[in-house]
């Protein structure tokens, strides 16, 4: 009989029902659900473990030994290290040639991406199709990119020293051959992916809420006492975003080099007079060309050290300049 068809006083009372407890049915959820989790990020995790930290675990042991990547390393301790850092001259001048190319690399591609998404960031018509313009040469392939540049700086039958040469009558340096002028060759050649930071810019800019500009224009503020006051203090955390994946990225240049180059005999080429001789350009030759892969995975470590030291600076000093709304709102 059904338990609705019982008179009332007949029926049993709901809280004398069987019932498996709350707290059961809860932990069998999360249970579940933790599992499918677990299952969804594996093959993420393996990768991490087998791609990521395995060589990375592996790279500091090979640096300290002698390993050919043939024979058995052999221990040295530190030995790699003092070698690199009060031996090697090649490596100093690589520090020099890194130092020199994030420092007048980076700082272009912050400016030029936040002034270029400034500009189309405007309510014009067509606007979409400038932004897909401009952000277009940032998925370029590497290859393709500076082939063309090859084609732009090339010394005699460059289109960038025939336009010098046609309008303003003065014959252009040698880009590529000559090192004084190489290092900024590929600095011009890193401007044509600001693209890229350019959309980071554009997401962060329209995320300012335009009350704060209307407020601003009611107070009698300018165009250019908004950009400072309003503009600038709420995209810092993109700016601050922008600066340290520009400095890694810069820091670890090694594609457009070996393309511009090549190899000889089986060395990537530095440039002329070895101007183009990078942090990861030097450890490409020591590991594949010499076959000191314990020598190469010192000065790899070395990189990251600096890295993670620049980095920490970088956040140490964002306090000063960088600012966030939520730690505004919450003092």
């Amino acid at each position: 009989m059904r338990q609705d068809a019982l008179p009332v006083q007949e029926r049993e009372p709901a809280a004398q029902r069987p019932s498996k407890p709350r707290g059961i049915w809860t932990s069998s959820i999360r249970r579940r659900e933790a599992f499918d989790g677990y299952i969804f990020i594996l093959p993420w995790f393996l990768g991490l473990l087998i791609f990521i930290l395995g060589p990375f675990v592996a790279g500091f042991y090979y640096s300290l030994t002698e390993y050919d990547s043939l024979l058995a390393p052999q221990w040295l301790g530190l030995e790699n290290y003092e070698r690199i850092l009060f031996i090697d001259p090649r490596f100093w001048l690589a520090v020099y040639n890194t130092a020199w190319y994030v420092t007048a690399a980076v700082v272009p591609q912050v400016i030029l991406g936040l002034l270029l998404a400034l500009l189309l960031n405007q309510k014009v018509r067509g606007i979409t199709f400038f932004r897909t313009i401009f952000f277009m040469p940032s998925i370029v392939p590497i290859v393709a990119s500076v082939a063309l540049f090859i084609f732009i700086l090339h010394d005699r039958f460059g289109l960038l020293n025939e336009i010098l040469f046609q309008i303003f009558g003065f014959v252009g340096p040698h880009w590529l051959t000559s090192p004084d002028w190489s290092k900024p060759s590929l600095v011009i050649w890193s401007l044509w992916g600001i693209g890229g930071g350019m959309i980071i810019y554009l997401a962060g800019l329209q995320g300012i809420p335009e009350t704060l500009y209307e407020a601003a224009a009611i107070d009698g503020a300018g165009a250019l006492r908004c950009f400072w006051k309003i503009t600038i203090p709420l995209i810092s955390p993109t700016i601050f975003f922008v600066l340290i994946m520009g400095i890694i990225g810069s820091f670890q240049i090694f594609t457009p080099v070996f393309l511009l180059g090549g190899t000889n005999y089986g060395q990537a080429a530095a440039g002329p007079m070895d101007s183009l001789l990078f942090w990861v350009v030097y450890i490409y030759n020591q590991g594949f060309f010499y076959f000191r892969m314990g020598y190469a995975s010192a000065i790899a470590w070395l990189l990251f050290i600096v890295l993670v030291i620049l980095t920490l600076i970088q956040f140490r000093l964002a306090g000063r300049w960088v600012y966030y709304e939520d730690e505004a709102t919450n003092r």
